[in-house]
């Protein structure tokens, strides 16, 4: 039996993310993705304005009237959530922490594709596979997807990006629409990032919070990598402390936006305590106009 407070927190999640999914995603999810291919529909009468690279010649030839085929998109999509549960997935100082933000996120993400008929399966990961969900259509499933965001306990700590996206590629051979949600403070994923790419439609979502580029003037701090244990003591009174630290922040983040640029990738950025609705909304209008 499921307790009842994760029934409730889940119930609370799904409310919030249907009512943001009717409200203001309505066609926007659609309108983003391209479905596996273009499918046959009819041949019918030619009509003014249409392509007269769709003739069908045959049936024009047959009838002495020009007619044209019609196709359809061919428009079931797989997507698949591959969430990054971490121990620096447990930090957040604005209201939650980036494990919620991230339930929150891939619940709306979840439901946007079900109310589009699209499948939805999930993979947590750490420095190994955690939890996998295969992909599957319905709001009973989602609703599992959205309990494991929420409540699954991870086994490891560290962040194995690599990793992730190889298992992904073993065991996704169609093509999928995959949201990277992570923080990506991991080591050398980016050759892995480049493989994936042209397999599926990859799109990182990057997870993060206020103080981890931006320190407040409060004297000694200690800071600890919750992946690794290492600990170390800052003393934030000092104006230099706060630029260095600053600055080695941007240059992570510009670095990062910057491969993901050259590959092609467009990514979303998300951070605890602020809305993640206006982020989201701008990539997928964005995508849409480009289709």
């Amino acid at each position: 039996m499921i307790p009842t407070e994760i029934l409730r927190k889940v119930r609370r999640i799904q409310i919030v993310t249907s009512a943001l999914v009717s409200d203001l995603f309505a066609g926007q999810y659609h309108s983003a993705f391209r479905g596996r291919g273009m499918e046959f529909e009819e041949v019918r009468e030619y009509q003014p304005g249409d392509d007269v690279r769709t003739i069908d010649w045959n049936v024009t030839a047959r009838t002495g009237r020009p007619f044209v085929k019609s196709y359809r998109e061919e428009r079931e999509l797989t997507v698949v959530l591959l969430v990054d549960v971490s121990a620096s997935q447990s930090f957040g100082t604005r209201q939650q922490l980036k494990s919620e933000l991230v339930a929150e996120l891939g619940a709306t993400l979840a439901f946007s594709a079900i109310q589009n008929n699209d499948k939805v399966g999930l993979i947590l990961f750490t420095d190994r596979i955690e939890r996998s969900v295969p992909a599957r259509k319905g709001t009973r499933h989602v609703l599992r997807v959205v309990r494991e965001l929420l409540y699954h306990e991870p086994i490891g700590h560290r962040t194995d990006i690599a990793m992730a996206l190889e298992h992904l590629s073993r065991v996704l051979r169609r093509r999928a629409v995959v949201f990277l949600i992570s923080d990506f403070q991991a080591p050398a994923f980016r050759d892995t990032l480049r493989v994936v790419r042209h397999r599926h439609d990859l799109i990182p979502v990057i997870v993060g919070d206020e103080r981890e580029s931006e320190l407040p003037p409060v004297r000694y701090v200690e800071l600890l990598d919750p992946e690794t244990g290492e600990r170390l003591l800052l003393d934030t009174s000092s104006s230099r402390v706060r630029h260095r630290f600053r600055e080695l922040s941007r240059r992570r983040r510009e670095e990062l936006l910057s491969e993901f640029r050259r590959l092609r990738i467009d990514s979303i950025e998300v951070r605890t305590g602020q809305p993640f609705v206006e982020p989201l909304a701008t990539f997928f209008r964005q995508r849409g106009r480009r289709r």
